[in-house]
């Protein structure tokens, strides 16, 4: 697949690269490439209402739901410059890049005016009830159960490693609502309201100082009886389906991110003397190598008809990037050496390379182990049989 970009194109690209570049040099400066995602949360928010305000938001949605109608192109030109232009990372990006188009695509619309505009609007921010103690990669394991009560649906369970949870307005829940169903039968996907007393939240402590992440508590947590997108007992297709959002246009933004990761790692050889260094060279050369492979991968991936599928492409570009980020982790500490080992106390004291060599080391386990995205590019990409579990 060859992307190409027009006049039209360039001319939309120079619009958007001036606008963010005019906020990040100005009213945002403050936020302009911080780190971490859990710092500076109300200047985000803020900033999410900017975006909001200017119609960049979500700009792939259509016009009626704030969107621009965006085509393909665009919505890579605007992934590709917002990363330039070092915006900080969306605190609302499960709202706009998987709640919504998941609810465009399910949702009725009630549904869709009830939820879309606060989303659009950088109101209402989402978090994701999917992973449990039980069923994390193996997510049709989900043991949360959901009942229908006068009228309302009731959920008892517990989910954990849910993003940004305690800074969240809402959360969408994968819950069992089918007595004594099993694996993806049975499995209903509910919009929950997360500021409710039968809710619970609490965060979790990362290596690297942050709380990005939470365990969630639903006792007898309510939504109303509408609030299920799609069908009851069809919420397995609803979650596959924002999956495959998952792999979407963002892709390209979170490309241009890891652009930025390898030439501070380039900056940093030159600066601590290990530039001249030929096997540093060479995994250099593979970083550089292996992220060009993953932007031709990613378009190929999103030129498909149907945004809601999960092809080939989308299958490996999981265990692809983390792979590759996890040894660009590992590649910035041979590159800053003891550097890399010395901080002043507080989290952000380590830096950039530092902290996202620590985060990375989670990269092949969240959204997936790579262990679970081989068995899925097995089974679901190349048809193999799966291998039934009994005593060796």
């Amino acid at each position: 697949m060859k992307l190409g970009f027009s006049p039209a194109d360039e001319a939309f690209r120079a619009e958007c690269a001036a606008w963010l570049t005019a906020q990040m040099n100005g009213p945002f400066a403050d936020i302009r490439g911080i780190p971490n995602l859990c710092d500076a949360i109300p200047r985000r928010k803020e900033w999410e209402q900017q975006l909001a305000a200017h119609q960049w938001s979500c700009i792939g949605w259509p016009e009626q739901w704030g969107g621009r109608n965006a085509t393909l192109a665009q919505q890579v030109i605007f992934a590709e410059e917002y990363a330039r232009a070092g915006a900080p990372n969306r605190i609302n990006h499960i709202g706009v890049e998987l709640a919504g188009p998941t609810i465009l695509a399910f949702g009725t619309e009630q549904q869709k005016a009830q939820y879309l505009p606060g989303i659009a609007a950088g109101t209402a921010i989402w978090c994701q009830g999917y992973s449990e103690p039980g069923a994390g990669s193996d997510l049709a394991n989900v043991k949360t159960k959901a009942r229908l009560e006068s009228g309302e649906w009731v959920v008892n369970g517990q989910k954990v490693w849910t993003s940004l949870a305690h800074y969240s307005d809402m959360i969408f829940v994968v819950a069992r609502s089918e007595e004594g169903s099993k694996g993806p039968k049975g499995i209903s996907f509910l919009l929950m309201d997360i500021d409710q007393p039968g809710i619970e939240v609490r965060p979790i402590r990362q290596m690297n100082g942050e709380a990005e992440f939470n365990e969630t508590f639903l006792t007898d947590a309510r939504c109303a009886g509408d609030a299920m997108l799609g069908a009851r007992g069809d919420g397995w297709k609803v979650a596959m389906a924002l999956l495959a959002f998952e792999r979407g246009v963002s892709t390209l933004g979170q490309q241009m991110q890891f652009r930025n990761e390898l030439d501070a790692v380039i900056d940093a050889a030159r600066t601590h003397g290990k530039a001249a260094d030929p096997v540093i060279r060479q995994r250099i050369a593979k970083a550089e190598i292996g992220l060009r492979l993953m932007r031709y991968g990613a378009l190929r991936m999103l030129s498909g008809t149907d945004p809601a599928a999960i092809d080939g492409a989308a299958l490996t570009y999981k265990i692809q990037w983390a792979t590759w980020r996890r040894d660009l982790g590992e590649l910035a500490m041979d590159v800053l050496g003891q550097a890399g080992e010395i901080a002043d106390g507080d989290h952000d004291g380590w830096g950039p390379l530092p902290n996202m060599y620590l985060f990375s080391r989670s990269d092949t386990i969240y959204g997936g182990t790579n262990q679970i995205q081989r068995n899925l590019i097995a089974e679901r990409g190349l048809g193999l049989p799966r291998e039934p579990r009994g005593e060796l």
